[in-house]
């Protein structure tokens, strides 16, 4: 089973924003992978996360993946729990985008977890060192 970790932030509220992505085979790290992305909000952040977790996890398998995220907001939002408003034309074009990309797999998986799970320590840590620029 593949699984992704993902997680994305912004210091500030729009303000420098990175993301950290974690591919794996259950609990063996296949891909690690950290980016600047500029001035963004947070939930574009993880938004762009998850965008880039589902692209590196097609190289792995187009089988049954679960993706992992800290972001409630992204993750009802995927399950249909809560609607992306129209006005906000960036996070619609993103969820969209997401969409899309399902389509790559047979089966996919979204699950919402707290920083505390240690795989998402890892990827809030690669998004942290790109905002400090210590990659």
């Amino acid at each position: 089973m593949i699984y992704t970790n993902s997680d994305g932030g912004s210091r500030g509220n729009p303000g420098p924003g990175a993301i950290g992505v974690l591919v794996r085979k259950n609990d063996n790290i296949l891909e690690t992978y950290g980016e600047k992305i500029g001035k963004v909000t947070n939930n574009v952040a993880e938004y762009k996360a998850l965008i880039k977790a589902l692209e590196l996890a097609k190289k792995h398998t187009d089988d049954e993946i679960t993706c992992i995220l800290d972001s409630e907001l992204v993750v009802r939002q995927l399950l249909g729990d809560y609607q992306v408003k129209n006005k906000n034309e960036e996070l619609k074009k993103l969820f969209l985008q997401v969409q899309k990309l399902q389509e790559n797999f047979r089966k996919i998986k979204y699950v919402h977890v707290r920083r505390y799970d240690v795989f998402q320590q890892i990827v809030d840590s690669i998004l942290n060192m790109e905002l400090d620029g210590k990659n």
